[in-house]
C-alpha cells in the first residue's frame, strides 16, 4: 500500500493513499482516536484564531479537535452540526452539503438549542481537513441561518488547492494524488 508521510506539530504520521475516483487519490487523515495529534495541534490552531465565543464543527471527525480547542480557549461549550435529525432535536435548521469524501449529497442540522447558542456569537469553524471547502461552506451557511458571525475557519490540514486559500487557517498542506 502506498503511503504519504505527514509532518505536523512535531509529529509524523504515515497516511494510506486512498483512491476516490479514476483521477483522484487522497492521503487518508483520520484524527478519531489519535489523542496525541489532537492534543498537539489544538493549541497551535487556538493561538491563530481571533477572539471567538464558540467553536462549531460538523459531525464527526472534527469533534475531538473542536473539544480540545474549546478547552484551550477556556470556552465552556462547542456546537456540533449533526448529519441526521435525532429524536431530541426540536425545530432543527438544515443545509445541504456535497463533500469530496462522501458519494451523495448530505445535510447538516442544528437543533433549536444549539442555534440559540450561536445567535449573535463570534464563531470559529473547525474541521480536521479542508479540501474543496464544501463542508465548510455548508457549516458557514448553517451558522449564518442561526444568526452567528463566522470570524475564522480552521483545520489541521488544507488538502489540494485549499492550501492556496487566504480565508482559512491551517497547519500543513496535504497534497492530492
Amino acid at each position: 500500500m502506498k503511503t504519504y508521510t505527514l509532518h505536523v506539530a512535531g509529529l509524523t504520521r504515515e497516511l494510506p493513499i486512498i483512491k476516490l475516483s479514476y483521477d483522484l487519490s487522497i492521503a487518508s487523515f483520520v484524527i478519531l482516536g489519535d489523542t496525541e495529534i489532537v492534543r498537539k495541534t489544538a493549541p497551535i490552531i487556538a493561538k491563530k484564531l481571533p477572539e471567538v465565543d464558540l467553536i462549531v464543527t460538523a459531525e464527526a471527525k472534527g469533534i475531538p479537535l473542536a473539544y480540545e480547542i474549546s478547552k484551550v480557549l477556556n470556552l465552556n461549550e462547542y456546537v456540533v452540526a449533526r448529519k441526521s435529525v435525532k429524536a431530541y432535536m426540536e425545530e432543527s435548521i438544515e443545509v445541504e452539503v456535497n463533500s469530496i469524501t462522501t458519494t451523495n449529497s448530505q445535510k447538516l442540522y442544528l437543533n433549536n438549542r444549539d442555534a440559540k447558542k450561536i445567535k449573535g456569537k463570534r464563531i470559529a469553524l473547525v474541521d480536521d481537513v479542508i479540501s474543496t471547502g464544501q463542508s465548510l461552506k455548508a457549516l458557514e451557511r448553517l451558522v449564518e441561518k442561526a444568526g452567528g458571525k463566522v470570524l475564522a475557519k480552521a483545520a489541521i490540514l488544507a488538502e489540494g488547492d485549499a492550501k492556496d486559500r487566504k480565508d482559512i487557517i491551517f497547519l500543513e498542506a496535504l497534497p492530492t494524488f
